[in-house]
């Protein structure tokens, strides 16, 4: 609806505004295919024998299909029914089992223990609560197989940004301009994301609120390794900090 404004769980927000525009947002199908195997190359190991893998908020598959492609059977789990219907209709022969439910209720839907697990594209952050993080971390400590791994990348919103540093230019074209505002509360940010489409010969609005939580680096590695996980971490792709963490064999 023009000029709408709300705040919005994480899940209705992708709905109503991002998901129809995801594509768009990550340059095309070709773009964020060649990024996210750039990403899934760079840090997860190559399958043997069919190894099963689990992808966190797959969205339309940009990571999914790239570890399809490395040999991994793969579980892609996402909330969203547009973004799912994307990979969908790109899944061609790949080994992906498609799921559509809360990342968080990853267990019931896999009955081998996975080699990998990734979550990624500042999934993480999407979360309601640092408890629910840590649940996160303990049952995926619980189901990964010995010697596997768990791989995340998210944005650290720790250190908050200040004035006009708040107001984020996310992609424009003819058109189609997204822009963000972000408000840093006590241990979340609150994303108001503005959409304008051309409209015949005006523009429409649609503006949309939701949280993320403010994840510091540090206090991800340290909630890993009290799982009992080996943790490193490094800069990611566009400003994501890239987390490791293995099960010890």
């Amino acid at each position: 609806m023009p000029g709408e404004k709300s705040l919005s769980s994480v899940a209705e927000h992708y709905e109503r505004l991002l998901a129809p525009i995801y594509l768009w947002l990550a340059g095309g199908m070709d773009a964020a295919i060649a990024r996210g195997r750039a990403e899934v190359h760079a840090v997860c190991a190559h399958p043997a024998n069919n190894q099963w893998a689990l992808d966190l908020g797959a969205g339309f598959g940009m990571h999914a299909m790239p570890l399809a492609d490395m040999g991994y059977s793969v579980v892609a789990i996402d909330a969203s029914a547009v973004l799912l219907e994307v990979l969908r209709r790109e899944l061609a022969a790949r080994s992906i089992k498609i799921i559509r439910d809360d990342l968080t209720s990853f267990k019931r839907h896999i009955t081998v223990p996975p080699a990998l697990i990734v979550c990624m594209g500042d999934t993480l952050t999407h979360l309601p609560d640092l408890q629910s993080v840590e649940g996160l971390f303990a049952d995926v400590a619980h189901a990964l197989k010995p010697g596997g791994s768990f791989v995340l990348a998210f944005r650290d919103y720790s250190i908050a940004l200040n004035g006009a540093e708040r107001f984020i230019p996310v992609r424009s074209d003819a058109d189609r301009i997204l822009t963000c505002f972000l408000e840093y509360g006590d241990g979340a940010v609150t994303v108001h994301d503005i959409l304008h489409e051309r409209d015949g010969a005006g523009w429409r609005q649609c503006v949309g609120a939701y949280r993320k939580l403010r994840l510091s680096t540090g206090w991800v590695v340290g909630a890993l390794e009290s799982k009992g996980f080996q943790v490193r971490h490094e800069p990611g792709i566009a400003g994501m900090t890239l987390v490791i963490a293995m099960r010890p064999a």
